[in-house]
């Protein structure tokens, strides 16, 4: 099957459906080595206080 194909026929799924392939294709993901070592690396770069809260994100936006 084509991918083509395979959109064609995800087009025609009902709703219900549509989110079931969709939390598949987002597990298949989550599962890679790529995605887990990357999430590793911004979880370390949070627990060493490298992140932007909540209030700084909204005063960066203010300003622009």
């Amino acid at each position: 099957m084509t991918v083509l194909e395979i959109k064609r026929e995800i087009s025609r799924l009902k709703e219900r459906d549509l989110r079931e392939v969709h939390s598949h294709v987002v597990r298949m993901r989550h599962s890679t080595p790529e995605w887990r070592k990357t999430m590793a690396r911004k979880l370390r770069a949070v627990q060493a206080g490298k992140f932007v809260t909540a209030d700084k994100l909204e005063a960066r936006i203010a300003r622009e």
